[in-house]
């Protein structure tokens, strides 16, 4: 029996796949409100890790679900997670000038047409779950969970609300569970949605889910302060500048680096119920918790 491939060669291939579905189902540039598509197009296509819909694909494998279902699934999580880029780096949000090493959406075209494209971007995954075939409707309704009032948007809100203010470990936990976790717990039930997966094995993904996702904004907030614009693709020493608590400096760097490992441990624990069926998502905590970007 062959080996499987190393986790980079995965990584590439399906990043690959995830790029060729978000270039079909984004508008062509010549359609009839081409600056938009336009917009829409720099701000998902060429650029960032994908890892959330690497997430939906491992997810998918290890429950043994449909690869082909998982497109849609990787798509519309892909295309909701460019949509709350494009509208953080907005001036009345973030107010940022570089994102996945080049200019941000809205200082490439203009603030309303930013707006715009994140509108459509974020219509246009529910338009792309709606359209995948059995179960979408429950899909749908994972990802608007994911990106609303009690999960993205509302950790936007928490986020804003707390500039400025120091916050305890809890309440900083609660709002990345929100911001940025709750998008990466959705990515794993989708993956697992394309499958008939036992109760157990949903419970052990969404526990690894939780923990990944909380040590992905660890990671981030310790190279905000640690890495270069350069290398992060995005404006470093943003969350300094702006006065945010974050992780590190709740913790200190190295207490940061410390909880992120925790939380891999963590993640590691959680997927023990799914044996080598897990290996993707075991190899995808370690990537966000040992990336240098």
């Amino acid at each position: 029996m062959p080996d499987a491939p190393s986790f980079r060669d995965w990584a590439e291939v399906h990043q690959q796949r995830i790029e060729g579905v978000l270039e079909r189902v984004l508008p062509a540039e010549q359609s009839a409100a081409a600056r938009l598509a336009e917009a829409m197009r720099y701000a998902t296509l060429g650029g960032g890790k994908r890892m959330r819909p690497l997430l939906v694909y491992a997810a998918a494998e290890a429950t043994g679900g449909n690869v082909d279902r998982a497109d849609a699934r990787a798509a519309a999580v892909e295309l909701i997670h460019a949509y709350s880029l494009v509208h953080d780096d907005l001036p009345c949000m973030d107010d940022d000038s570089l994102r996945r090493g080049k200019p941000t959406c809205h200082v490439a075209f203009d603030e309303a047409t930013a707006l715009l494209a994140g509108d459509a971007l974020q219509t246009l995954a529910f338009s792309v779950l709606a359209k995948s075939g059995p179960g979408a409707a429950d899909a749908c309704a994972i990802l608007a969970d994911a990106a609303g009032v009690l999960g993205m948007a509302g950790g936007q809100q928490l986020d804003l609300d707390a500039t400025g203010r120091a916050l305890d470990a809890n309440s900083l936990a609660q709002l990345h569970a929100m911001k940025t976790g709750a998008l990466i717990r959705a990515a794993v039930r989708l993956g697992a949605h394309t499958a008939a997966a036992p109760v157990a094995d949903v419970t052990a993904l969404d526990r690894y889910a939780v923990a990944a996702g909380l040590a992905f904004q660890v990671v981030d907030d310790v190279l905000d302060v640690e890495g270069s614009s350069a290398s992060l693709g995005k404006t470093a020493g943003k969350d300094a500048e702006q006065h945010k608590a974050t992780f590190a400096t709740l913790h200190g760097v190295e207490g940061a680096r410390e909880e992120a490992m925790r939380l891999r441990g963590e993640a590691h624990d959680a997927l023990a119920p799914l044996g080598t069926r897990a290996r993707r998502l075991t190899e995808l905590a370690d990537w966000i918790v040992l990336r240098n970007r």
